[in-house]
């Protein structure tokens, strides 16, 4: 069995951003990635500011023999141009304001006493003391977000302070999904023996639309050969990546594999890890007429275990990464936190384990006690997953790597 390091090296070896980019406005870039570096046409602020409410002066008018009232010149909101300050005067001055010119320091208000037209200043300020100068924050020409980067709201915001109406980015990464298992049933519809509610359905659609992808949902496709491989025929013609769930085993009803191999190629992996060992990775043929010299010649494919949570953990492990990788970026391992075991599990698996765990008021982690690959609701009761070495047992008060949901779901 591959480990989980040499299955993800082998995914991502495999990923390359896909082609297409687009002009988009700023207020509808969230979540997508830059496919040309955001370049500042301008300084920030574009000219000194003042950081305080208060009273902007000349240093050199508060005299050493006492003087310090001075007579008020004029009143500076923000958003209002100043005039040059007149020597021996102050001007009354807004958070944001402009600092007129000549001024070199801002005396905050509560160093202050006004009285009609005049201000006494009570503290003496150092050059430069609550101005924050012309391009402190930005210079002209210089790249604020590079290509690659996924657009947080932050990214947002820092790309419209410098006049950014429009933003290039890459294409979404096109998904085509669907699920196999004859006894899956949709929420709503009766649940007749033997079946089961497609959980998994609602999962990864979700993840899947989080990572701002375009989903086909292709539902549930009949546990037959001709059925799958013809599901596979049509996903293959317009998306980047077809995803299924169930089906990748071996058993005489899971038809996955051999209508990959028909219809593509197929590496199928047993993962050293719990839960979700079964996992196919490989790539569907597209029609000659799809196949032109600006397209790929394959789709690539990615076939999950059908368990709830081995879905959902290899989802997050696995295909996040490819995904992101594929939408042009770079940089796509979660950070991971160094967290204190408040439990003990003696018993160790050979396989690398992910449990599912939450982060306890005195910082440290409390362990899920059901860790079956069928028990969804500890992906809800919990805030990430505990990444423990094969073979290696937990002793209360250990560190023990932690990959907080709030790193794999974004």
């Amino acid at each position: 069995m591959l480990s989980t390091a040499e299955a993800l090296a082998t995914l991502l070896s495999a990923a390359s951003p896909i082609g297409g980019t687009e002009s988009i406005p700023t207020l509808d870039a969230l979540n997508r990635v830059l496919s040309a570096d955001v370049m500042s046409p301008l300084d920030v602020p574009p000219m000194n500011t003042s950081a305080m409410d208060g009273y902007a002066i000349r240093t050199e008018d508060l005299s050493t023999d006492g003087n310090r009232r001075l007579p008020v010149s004029q009143r500076i909101p923000a958003g209002h141009a100043p005039e040059p300050l007149k020597p021996g005067t102050a001007a009354r001055i807004f958070t944001g304001a402009t600092v007129p010119p000549g001024a070199d320091a801002i005396v905050m208000q509560e160093q202050t006493e006004a009285a009609g037209h005049e201000v006494t200043i009570l503290h003496s300020p150092a050059p430069g003391e609550w101005i924050t100068a012309q391009g402190a924050d930005i210079r002209s020409g210089s790249i604020i977000l590079p290509a690659g980067t996924r657009l947080t709201p932050q990214a947002l915001g820092l790309a419209a302070s410098v006049g950014c109406a429009e933003l290039q980015v890459r294409r979404r990464v096109k998904v085509a999904v669907f699920f196999t298992g004859d006894e899956l049933t949709m929420p709503g519809e009766p649940l007749k023996p033997g079946a089961i509610y497609n959980s998994n359905r609602f999962t990864l659609r979700g993840l899947l639309e989080k990572l701002g992808c375009e989903v086909t949902d292709y539902g549930i496709v009949p546990d037959k050969l001709d059925a799958t491989r013809a599901t596979l025929r049509e996903a293959a013609q317009a998306h980047d990546l077809i995803l299924t769930c169930g089906g990748v085993s071996v058993g005489e009803e899971d038809h996955v594999k051999p209508a990959v191999e028909a219809e593509g190629r197929l590496s199928m992996w047993q993962i050293a890890m719990k839960p979700g060992k079964p996992l196919a990775f490989g790539a569907v043929r597209r029609a000659a007429q799809q196949a032109d010299s600006a397209t790929s010649a394959e789709t690539f494919f990615i076939g999950l275990p059908g368990n709830p949570v081995s879905s959902f953990a290899t989802f997050l492990l696995f295909v996040r990464p490819f995904v992101l990788r594929l939408a042009g970026m770079q940089a796509v391992a979660p950070r991971a936190l160094s967290l204190r075991a408040d439990f003990t599990q003696k018993k160790a698996d050979r396989r690398n384990e992910f449990l599912r765990a939450r982060i306890n008021p005195a910082g440290g982690l409390d362990l899920f006690p059901n860790q079956s690959s069928a028990v969804l609701t500890s992906t809800v009761w919990g805030d990430g997953l505990i990444d423990n070495p094969p073979n290696h047992a937990i002793s209360a008060g250990e560190t023990v790597r932690f990959i907080p949901f709030s790193e794999l779901l974004n």
